[in-house]
């Protein structure tokens, strides 16, 4: 029989680019689209897409700045986006946990 599992599982983390984007967040203060693309290996659209996917959520803050006259986009971690995240870590942990033979 298997228990009540602690922690919340939560889709918009279902997603293995979301659930990297958020495990770099929580342990980088502030990451760059640019350096998001290059460690994950995706294209512009589809790093685009899920980022919009995790801020529309509230769980990113983007901030635009401009660097002389380039454009820069950073990304960081909401406190509400960190809660959810480590949440849902724990549902995962527990329910890997409960499932150990």
């Amino acid at each position: 029989m298997i228990g009540k599992v602690e922690g919340t599982y939560n889709k918009a983390f279902e997603n293995v680019i979301r659930l990297r984007i958020m495990s770099i967040l929580m342990v980088n203060e502030q990451y760059d689209f640019n350096s998001f693309k290059e460690i994950l290996e995706v294209t512009d659209g589809n790093l685009a897409s899920h980022l919009r996917n995790l801020e529309n959520a509230e769980y990113i803050f983007v901030q635009k700045t401009f660097a002389g006259r380039k454009p820069l986009t950073n990304y960081s971690a909401t406190p509400a986006g960190k809660r959810a995240f480590q949440s849902h870590l724990d549902f995962l942990e527990n329910l890997i946990n409960q499932n150990k033979v």
